[in-house]
């Protein structure tokens, strides 16, 4: 596009191509804008090395095309989208720090600015998790249930907050920022260690349990100090971890029934009484495969479910879980609470190779992920959709999916790599590989406030749907017709003349009534 700067692109030998950004270059993109009325604008990306290559064409009425035909209905709306993120871990904290300055501002201005793919949502880990390169809490000294000893660490001060500042400072719009904790200390656990099957001491309502959720609003003052305010809390990382003997990294277990009295009892009336009353309270933030039952015991405890705005879902066994057994069935049920995706990692498996610069299939995944359960529904709804049930967020915490293009970098699971970490050449340029890829051509032609409206289409594979846009008069995406269908990699931004943008999908969805506050 005119003012943006190409991608430096370099071939690491697997499959495609990447960019390098440095401290003195870096690719940059200008803002989607409104087409002309009949007219569209596409971006592809593509396997041989287009990167959100841009080009422009007109709508003909009743034109013949053998591949692809998309009808267009504005009057029906659906989600909106909350937007595209990732999350700042220690390590990839240490990561961006030990570049340049030149580089970090160039790597942090390709994901928040303007110029950049505008990312909205940032996940904060409350201490240390398994991609820390040590065990630590907030509150390790034994038996501190007033948390008179709690404090944020050097991780936080000198390394999280910093570039949390830094890239509030180059975005556009307010982040929104939502912080989910591993463990509680050890004194508070039953097995007293971080990681391994253990939950919290007692029972809901006691010492125990309040001094846990008095930590939550601990967590959030000291970040106010630093003028960070949080859009949303969840209770817990993947609280089923925790039932698992010998699970290898920090956790906290807890069945659906003890997070609902936790909540209900000590979470949600501290959150309520506090001057952060208006964050969110996510529950689950675990694999999708525990709805709709997670959610059935959590959210018809009236209590509880008074507390509480959404529900927060993970990727890694979908394939034990099909939406329409389980989103779609939650979304009925519980219509008023949002379904947030808050964690995904391509090639985390310990079986697969940590850092694929360059690959294609695994970049796929988010692009799947997207399009059908980010942007979908199953078929045949019959209800309103409301609030939006489903933000398209993609948030990465391992090192193979492109934590904040800094693959290479990371350490892995488990807290492994600190020795890696230690033999980095500093100020080095990084790369951003196909995984970053995928994400950047939704991020950017998606933005927060994108709402999908409804459509009808000829096309020889999936179904497609649509978005009127967002902040920007016109912002949304549509398949490349030019390309391969297939490839699932080209969208673009168009404005048929009485609409104001439209992109695609691979599902149909349900219209939301719900207002928009609720992602506000």
């Amino acid at each position: 596009p005119a003012g943006g700067r190409p991608c430096d692109a370099k071939d690491f030998g697997q499959g495609s191509l990447v960019c390098v950004c440095s401290a003195t270059y870096c690719d940059t993109l200008d803002p989607v804008v409104l087409p002309a009325h009949g007219t569209y604008v596409r971006y592809e990306s593509s396997k041989a090395g287009k990167r959100l290559e841009r080009s422009q064409g007109s709508f003909q009425r009743n034109a013949a095309t053998p591949d692809f035909h998309l009808t267009l209905d504005t009057a029906q709306r659906y989600q909106k989208v909350k937007g595209f993120g990732g999350s700042v871990t220690d390590s990839a904290a240490i990561n961006i720090l030990s570049l340049s300055k030149d580089a970090q501002n160039h790597l942090l201005r390709s994901y928040f600015s303007e110029e950049g793919i505008e990312y909205n949502l940032v996940r904060v880990p409350m201490a240390s998790t398994d991609f820390s390169v040590r065990l630590y809490t907030y509150a390790d000294a034994e038996g501190d249930f007033e948390l008179k000893h709690f404090n944020l660490t050097e991780e936080d001060t000198r390394m999280k907050i910093p570039i949390l500042r830094a890239a509030q400072a180059m975005a556009k719009r307010p982040l929104s920022l939502y912080a989910s904790p591993w463990t509680s200390p050890v004194w508070m656990k039953t097995n007293g260690a971080m990681t391994g099957r253990g939950t919290l001491k007692g029972s809901p309502g006691d010492k125990y349990h309040r001094a846990w959720a008095k930590y939550f609003i601990r967590f959030l003052d000291e970040y106010a100090k630093h003028n960070l305010t949080f859009w949303a809390v969840t209770a817990g990382n993947e609280p089923t971890a925790g039932e698992i003997i010998f699970y290898p990294f920090q956790c906290l277990g807890f069945s659906p029934e003890h997070q609902r009295d936790f909540i209900a009892w000590d979470l949600g009336p501290e959150l309520a009484n506090s001057s952060h009353r208006d964050v969110r309270l996510i529950i689950l933030d675990d694999q999708r495969v525990m709805l709709p039952y997670w959610a059935e015991v959590v959210l018809k405890d009236p209590v509880a479910a008074s507390y509480i705005s959404g529900i927060g879902i993970h990727w890694y066994l979908d394939f034990l879980a099909p939406i329409d057994l389980t989103l779609s069935i939650t979304h009925h049920l519980f219509p008023d609470y949002f379904l947030l995706s808050t964690e995904a990692s391509a090639g985390s498996y310990f079986w697969e190779p940590r850092v694929v610069l360059g690959g294609w299939d695994r970049g796929s995944k988010y692009s799947h992920s997207i399009l059908t359960v980010g942007l979908g529904w199953g078929h045949g709804c019959a209800t309103p959709l409301r609030p939006p049930w489903l933000s398209t967020i993609i948030c990465p915490t391992e090192p193979q999916q492109l934590r904040d293009g800094l693959d290479r970098l990371e350490p892995g699971p488990g807290h492994e790599g600190g020795p890696q970490l230690e033999q980095e050449l500093r100020g080095q340029p990084h790369h951003r590989g196909q995984q970053q890829g995928h994400l950047l051509q939704a991020a950017h032609v998606l933005p927060h406030g994108a709402l999908q409206v409804g459509h009808g289409r000829e096309w020889g594979w999936g179904d497609a749907t649509s978005l009127r846009g967002g902040p920007h008069p016109c912002p949304a995406a549509v398949p490349a017709a030019s390309s391969s269908p297939r490839a699932r990699s080209a969208w673009g931004s168009l404005c048929p003349r009485g609409a104001t943008a439209v992109t695609w999908s691979t599902r149909r969805s349900c219209a939301p009534t719900a207002p928009w506050s609720w992602w506000s």
